[in-house]
């Protein structure tokens, strides 16, 4: 068995009105390529995850994030490698969002998400939302 280190993330749940949240296409050639996630990225060393939570959507998407709070924390173990996602609820942002890393972005329903495809470490957030906001 491999022993592998786990990957601190931030994801952001993008709250937009009339209960749409904001998702990113992973590009093709991407860990998990061709699925939608919950926009965000790793934690560098020595910094908090809502810190890395706005970095990374504002180098991301281009937003500037004014309100999050903890959603929930989960991880997963892929067959090369193990994440754990910090996932925050972002209720206030600035700037309008678009894939400045060349990600197709979208706005989708929330009673929507289990139609689409998502990483398996995925699954927990839209269980979660699903439950509250279904």
């Amino acid at each position: 068995m491999t022993v592998c280190e786990t990957i601190h993330v931030a994801a952001g749940v993008i709250l937009g009105s009339g209960n749409e949240v904001l998702l990113a296409l992973r590009p093709l050639h991407k860990h998990q390529g061709g699925l939608w996630e919950f926009p965000g990225g790793k934690v560098e060393a020595a910094e908090d995850v809502k810190t890395a939570l706005a970095r990374e959507l504002h180098e991301e998407l281009g937003i500037t994030v004014h309100d999050s709070s903890p959603l929930l924390v989960t991880c997963h173990d892929y067959d090369d490698k193990r994440v754990m996602l910090d996932v925050w609820l972002v209720t206030a942002f600035s700037g309008q969002p678009a894939g400045r890393e060349g990600q197709q972005i979208a706005w989708v329903g929330i009673p929507e998400l289990d139609k689409l495809s998502f990483p398996a470490a995925n699954e927990p957030i839209v269980s979660a939302l699903c439950k509250r906001y279904c």
